[in-house]
């Protein structure tokens, strides 16, 4: 498992020492996993003398892939994202770069020698779990160089934004994680009754590890449109400032304005059902805000009162054919995101319920759609505008013929 892992990565660690660039393309999920994953690796590559350039993806979409591969000889990393769609990466690289992946969504083996998939996934770890993005990143940092152990505070508060909990508490490497920046003197874990809630140290003093991710998450993902990823990285490595306070409260005003419109919409009726499911479409009602926020309110309204309990919850939300860095790209596309809800997680860890890592991605792929990272209990794939139905309708076929 883990050293296997180790294994892996030293040999990655191995073949990158021999390539000549000093430059590393980084791109990196814009959520707070995301965040402190390419903090970590931005940090841990500058102290080898690298130059890291950052471009922040929603989703590893296949128009940008093509775009990434149209070039040779670079060091090319993909954190949090890309574990899945190792086998799409390698058929695009074809040997001309040296690729690393550094994810922990459900993976499958690349095909190129040159493609590093070190997702834990491929070694007997959860990323539901037991590990995050932000911890992956951590330990390839720290056999990068033992000096970045000092980075444990941001990989724990990954893992706390990704808030893969058990019975309240970290699990696993992630845990690991958070007793490392304790031991530092960096984080603090208050006992409760729920559970456990975690403190890290920041330049301003002592901070909530939860109110810390949701600033970052803000940042990122409400923002992606206005720079926000790199406000949050920047967060994450040099601490908030009264520049990152304002943009954060402008934005989570935004957030706050658009979700309780559309849980009133809801509430009125605007909520499908089927046999198994439950969904709705917020067309482009939540723009300028980042598609990654369908999922964060699927995530806030999965155990109101107004939604069923035992039916998978989906959400669709319009992509914006522009992205940051790239800008038009020609896509046609709707994100969906899934939850379940309290009930349901019960179900689907008890093996009782289909996981969404299985279900959502047999089913996009049925209407020739795009998965990539994808949870048991959270996930995210994009199907052609217009395919909304037809993919509700291949996941009550999947869950009919369990």
């Amino acid at each position: 498992m883990i050293e296997e892992l180790f294994n892996a990565m030293d040999k990655a660690l191995d073949e990158l020492s021999r390539k000549q660039g000093k430059t590393v393309r980084l791109f990196h999920h814009n959520d707070a996993d995301g965040l402190t994953s390419a903090a970590i690796l931005t940090r841990a590559f500058e102290r080898t003398g690298r130059q890291v350039r950052r471009c922040s993806l929603e989703k590893p979409y296949p128009a940008v892939l093509e775009r990434i591969f149209d070039r040779q000889g670079e060091v090319i990393v993909f954190a949090d994202f890309a574990g899945r769609i190792a086998p799409m990466i390698s058929g695009l690289n074809r040997g001309r770069n040296l690729v690393l992946i550094l994810d922990h969504h459900v993976a499958s083996p690349a095909t190129d020698p040159q493609v590093h998939n070190l997702d834990p996934d491929l070694y007997g770890l959860k990323g539901d779990l037991d590990i995050s993005a932000s911890v992956t990143c951590y330990l390839f940092a720290k056999r990068m160089d033992d000096d970045n152990a000092d980075l444990s505070a941001l990989a724990a508060l990954g893992a706390v934004g990704d808030e893969f909990f058990l019975e309240g508490k970290l699990a696993g490497e992630n845990r690991k994680a958070v007793l490392e920046a304790v031991a530092r003197g960096e984080g603090r874990i208050e006992e409760r009754e729920t559970g456990e809630t975690y403190f890290f140290l920041t330049p301003r003093g002592e901070s909530e590890g939860s109110s810390l991710a949701e600033y970052l998450e803000t940042l990122g993902a409400v923002g992606y449109y206005r720079e926000g990823p790199e406000a949050g990285v920047a967060v994450c490595l040099q601490g908030p400032t009264a520049v990152s306070d304002r943009m954060h409260a402008e934005l989570k005003e935004l957030k706050q304005e658009r979700f309780k419109r559309e849980i009133e919409r809801l509430q009125a009726g605007d909520l499908h059902r089927t046999d198994h499911m439950q969904w709705f479409h917020v067309e482009d009602r939540f723009d300028p805000m980042g598609v990654k926020m369908i999922g964060a309110f699927c995530e806030v309204i999965r155990n109101m009162d107004f939604i069923d309990p035992r039916k998978y919850l989906a959400g669709f939300q319009r992509l914006p054919d522009f992205i940051p860095g790239y800008g038009p790209v020609g896509m046609e596309d709707v994100k969906v995101s899934m939850r379940v809800s309290g009930w349901m997680e019960g179900q689907i860890r008890g093996k009782k319920a289909m996981g969404l890592n299985r279900l959502l991605p047999e089913a996009t792929a049925a209407v020739g759609g795009f998965s990539d990272a994808c949870h048991s209990l959270a996930a995210a794939t994009t199907v052609g505008a217009g395919k909304e139905k037809q993919l509700i309708a291949e996941m009550e076929k999947i869950l009919a013929g369990k």
